[in-house]
């Protein structure tokens, strides 16, 4: 095992302290990719030699020093790629780390669900039950020739390594996230529309908060929603111009709803995705002489430093959005 996933327990919207977890983190390793809103991959190939201790040992102490100096905890999976690593992370809970050793990793496979191989959609993994390949243990017994009849040559030969325990990923120092989401269930399948509506404009605050947090912006916002029969919807839509201006990324999403033409659909949950990130430092804005659209980015000015300042509760997301 010489891979970590590290999931710190921050508060929503509160991407500043990353960058002083990640510091931590590179005490150990050099090599960490961030993973924001609250995430890193750390590959501590090095460190476990130098230190004397393995990955779990070593996960430990990050724990204890993010703790005690952060007062932030966190939950580890670790294993020998990126990709066990990411998997082991759903079954850790706080204070346990959760391992695949190194030649366990068909053991831990083999029970799951094709859907919880990262990479594998909603569509891909419909394709696989039809046929009965449901579990990874399935997928890896099938022939090669099987699985690239039915979801094509590339993503048959990947699909088989993968399930196989074959994870050719590795960790990219500095890797920046081309994407943010913010996902809004609901406590039980919503047919109001305005609360559709409400989840939107929320998701949407949220999202362009993190951004300008980051100092980035987006250049396209896709729109999922979820219904009570466990499908999905997804439609994406490029923007006029790259932003991290709440109040365009709600008019966006608030497009993207109407295109759908729901008619009392039971809605499970509703997530927002930001998607082709870069430098807001780069991106250019068009003035639109519009005293309503300044004042309201003058406000988000004065928000975002209150929430730098006082911690992301002090200003509610999306309240400023609409």
């Amino acid at each position: 095992m010489t891979i970590l996933c590290v999931r710190f327990q921050l508060p929503p919207m509160y991407e500043a302290a990353l960058p002083q977890l990640l510091g931590l983190l590179e005490e150990f390793t050099p090599v960490v990719e961030a993973l924001p809103p609250d995430g890193a991959l750390a590959d501590l190939r090095g460190a476990e030699r130098y230190f004397g201790r393995d990955a779990v040992e070593l996960a430990s102490v990050i724990r204890v020093r993010a703790l005690a100096l952060h007062g932030v905890d966190c939950v580890i999976g670790a294993g020998p790629g990126p990709m066990l690593a990411r998997m082991a992370l759903r079954d850790a809970r706080p204070g346990l780390t959760r391992a695949v050793p190194v030649g366990e990793e068909r053991a831990f496979l083999d029970g799951k669900p094709v859907a919880a191989l990262p990479g594998v959609g909603t569509a891909t993994a419909r394709t696989l039950c039809e046929y009965g390949l449901d579990t990874l243990g399935r997928v890896a017994a099938a022939p090669l020739s099987t699985l690239q009849r039915l979801v094509g040559a590339r993503t048959g030969r990947e699909l088989h390594e993968k399930a196989r325990g074959v994870d050719r990923g590795r960790v990219v120092p500095n890797g920046v996230s081309r994407s943010l989401a913010a996902d809004r269930p609901f406590d039980r399948d919503e047919l109001d529309p305005d609360r559709h509506r409400r989840a939107l404009l929320s998701s949407a605050g949220e999202l362009g908060a993190r951004l300008r947090a980051v100092d980035k912006v987006c250049r396209t916002l896709t729109l999922t929603v979820r219904y009570a029969d466990r499908s999905a919807t997804t439609r994406s839509r490029t923007l006029k111009e790259p932003t991290a201006h709440s109040a365009a990324l709600t008019r966006t999403a608030y497009d993207l709803y109407e295109a759908l033409g729901l008619q009392r659909a039971r809605v499970r949950s509703i997530a927002l995705r930001a998607e082709g990130l870069t430098s807001a430092e780069h991106a250019s804005h068009q003035l639109t002489f519009d005293p309503v659209d300044e004042k309201v980015r003058r406000i988000e000015e004065v928000a975002d430093r209150a929430r730098a300042k006082f911690g992301p509760r002090a200003v509610m997301p999306g309240s400023l959005a609409a």
